[in-house]
């Protein structure tokens, strides 16, 4: 009989079996679990879901019970009347208790994992609909709140999940088309960074050169534990200037976050710091995922980033790092596409499952994610030749 078993802690989850089955991706592994159990965003906590036969473990789910606030949602200010009518409209159908099949803080589908040899995808996904509905129960018990929607996120169009389409859509789940993850593959004829330099058409070899003259000035060195301990502040204050100026969000990280997970997760979490004379002036981060560079969350002072293009350097010394160190693939994830596509990065829809519980809501689930999901005008770019 296959059953599920419900975590609320890292420390209950049975480490051995769980991390062999989920060997393929780091977000479900425990060191990652448990790092950022440590520090997640305070609207957010977690439950880990084991699917079992006969006291063998079958697959894994990670599911975050997610407090929306309009603060956290939009966070420019200055929103013309007409906008911030439309902001006021989605808040009022997302703001609440949700519950995400996944990870909210990261793009990409890093919230399931089965043996398909040992369980078929129907068999596991009719479990965690049960669990789900456990997890519900148990926070109308708990925190006398009812959870509004239900967000089964980031599946690539190849995905086998969608096999599922007929479970989902006897769930009353809608499946929506979302902004695409950019994904930069790395050629194995990238013996080197000039071996990338020569595949790039004239134009985009220059705009290389151009950038990396525009940070003569700027030292980058790994940070180690330590030192984000003692610049945790400043690095903290970095990640801001840049989140507070996403027009959307669902979560602010706390403090903690960076230096957390570089104890955790230890060599696969990786943090640079770019310093103008004796300052910190910005900082990008990556998670190592197998033969996958994931990059992670980043930060600048904003003054700097015109006059020594930092954004653009870092998206560079993200690829140069893939190449120096033999990783296949780079995850760029889904904003800024534009700038992403410039150094190589190719665009990948995904689709995410959602389901209001209102059947009312749910019935114009659609028309409302046209809100939360505006489509974004943006020209790809194509570096390479040919």
């Amino acid at each position: 009989m296959i059953t599920y078993k419900l975590y609320q802690s890292v420390k209950d989850i049975p480490k051995q079996p769980w991390d062999d089955i989920s060997s393929n991706d780091i977000f479900l592994k425990t060191p990652y679990l448990e790092a950022s159990s440590k520090a997640l965003p305070k609207t957010i906590s977690m439950s880990y879901v084991g699917v079992f036969k006969d006291h063998q473990l079958l697959g894994v789910a990670v599911v975050q019970h997610v407090q929306l606030y309009l603060k956290d949602m939009f966070r420019r200010e200055g929103a013309s009347c007409f906008k911030e009518a439309i902001q006021n409209f989605v808040s009022k159908f997302l703001k609440g208790h949700i519950l995400v099949v996944g990870n909210l803080t990261h793009t990409g589908q890093h919230g399931l994992f089965f043996n398909e040899s040992l369980i078929t995808s129907s068999e596991f996904l009719t479990i965690i609909f049960e669990a789900i509905e456990e997890i519900q129960k148990t926070i109308k018990k708990d925190y006398k709140k009812t959870i509004r929607l239900i967000l089964f996120k980031d599946f690539f169009e190849n995905d086998p999940i969608h096999k599922e389409h007929m479970a989902f859509k006897a769930q009353k789940f809608h499946k929506l088309k979302v902004q695409p993850n950019m994904l930069m593959a790395i050629k194995e004829s990238w013996l080197s960074v000039q071996d990338y330099l020569n595949t790039m058409t004239t134009k985009y070899r220059a705009r290389y050169y151009r950038a990396r003259k525009k940070r003569t000035n700027i030292f980058i060195r790994e940070l180690d534990l330590n030192t984000l301990k003692k610049t945790s502040s400043t690095v903290y204050n970095l990640y801001l200037n840049v989140s507070k100026n996403a027009a959307f969000n669902t979560f602010v990280l706390p403090e903690n976050h960076f230096w957390s997970l570089k104890e955790h997760l230890e060599d696969n979490f990786k943090v640079f710091g770019y310093y103008f004379e004796e300052d910190l002036i910005g900082f990008y981060s990556l998670i190592l995922n197998n033969d996958c560079i994931e990059t992670y969350f980043l930060g600048y002072e904003t003054n700097h980033q015109h006059t020594n293009q930092l954004y653009l350097n870092m998206l560079y010394d993200m690829a140069e790092y893939a190449i120096k160190n033999k990783f296949k693939t780079v995850v760029y994830a889904r904003t800024a596409m534009e700038i992403k596509s410039s150094v190589g990065a190719k665009p990948e829809t995904m689709y995410m499952y959602l389901k209001y519980t209102n059947p009312l809501v749910n019935s114009v689930l659609k028309q409302v994610f046209r809100f939360m999901n505006p489509s974004q005008q943006w020209e790809e770019r194509h570096p390479f030749k040919n």
